[in-house]
């Protein structure tokens, strides 16, 4: 063999072992629970403070970070009537674009402040080059996937709310949030499948304060994953519940409260669950849950390993 033929062959297979460290390069994406900055979380805010500081070093270990954003951050509208409303300050959106990669807004609470103080939110999101999912201008918005770009992998972002009002769900001609209906999600995901190589679901759902799903989020979640989903994740009970496998594809029902105000008929203590998936070679991600612990104003800290 000549020596360029020699020189030839030894970049080939220098750009081939590159490409392979590139390719096996792991991706990890951190889910947290309900944020909802009424309240005390607020008042940190509105006082110059950060009521994430305390979780600021485990946030930044990961490629992408996802939470639900469970409250209206707007200046216009009027609170609806309902039992309760929560409404943050806008001082907040540099603080989430700080340390979020995208926020849902699939969630009971993200139209509390009517339809023009959703409209006016997705409008500060954008302005704040915030991502955003599970909400839109109009249903189809709402029910499109946000795809996010990572380690040369194309992540798909959904997001769906089951519980009422009803009235917050998007419409053709209206802004609002992405109702969670069976057949219309297996649609969206068989759709996101074929733009993105992960298909995450983010379901806002389940009975608050049970420690355990129902029968039926069972069955809908193994179905879903069964439509093209790579994981179901969920919100909504206030409390950490199970986690699953279906095949090589995780199941966690709830993570909990992530940055909530106390309330007079609330535990003693909140606490949740950041969630990290780490995607490498294999199609099983790494599951790790890392235990917070709300303080009285309701920000988390780390709960110190046992």
């Amino acid at each position: 063999m000549k020596r360029n033929q020699i020189h030839a062959l030894l970049v080939g297979l220098g750009v081939l072992c590159c490409a392979g460290a590139q390719a096996a390069e792991p991706l990890r994406i951190t889910f947290v629970g309900d944020i909802m900055l009424d309240g005390g979380p607020g008042h940190i805010v509105t006082n110059g403070g950060d009521p994430f500081a305390a979780v600021a070093a485990t946030l930044h270990t990961a490629d992408l970070v996802i939470g639900n954003l469970e409250c209206a951050i707007t200046r216009v509208g009027h609170a609806v009537d309902k039992p309760y409303t929560f409404k943050g300050p806008v001082a907040s959106l540099g603080l989430l674009k700080k340390y979020f990669s995208a926020v849902s807004l699939a969630n009971n609470h993200a139209g509390d402040w009517g339809k023009a103080g959703f409209a006016d939110e997705l409008a500060r999101l954008q302005d704040a080059g915030l991502p955003f999912f599970g909400g839109g201008k109009t249903l189809h918005d709402a029910r499109a996937p946000l795809i996010l770009q990572s380690h040369g992998r194309r992540i798909a972002l959904l997001g769906y709310n089951d519980f009422p009002p009803r009235a917050f769900a998007a419409t053709r001609r209206s802004p609002g949030t992405a109702w969670l209906v069976e057949k219309q999600v297996a649609q969206d995901v068989r759709a996101a499948r074929k733009q993105a190589d992960l298909v995450l679901l983010y379901l806002h759902w389940g009975e608050e304060l049970e420690e355990t799903p129902t029968a039926e989020q069972q069955a809908l979640a193994r179905r879903l994953l069964d439509a093209g989903a790579d994981a179901v994740i969920g919100s909504h009970p206030h409390v950490t519940q199970t986690i699953e496998w279906y095949g090589d594809k995780p199941i966690v029902y709830s993570l909990g409260n992530f940055l909530f105000d106390y309330f007079p008929t609330d535990p003693p203590v909140w606490t949740g669950w950041i969630l990290q998936l780490t995607y490498g070679e294999g199609a099983r991600p790494v599951l790790t849950t890392v235990p917070v612990e709300l303080d009285p104003a309701g920000a988390p800290h780390l709960l110190p390993a046992k």
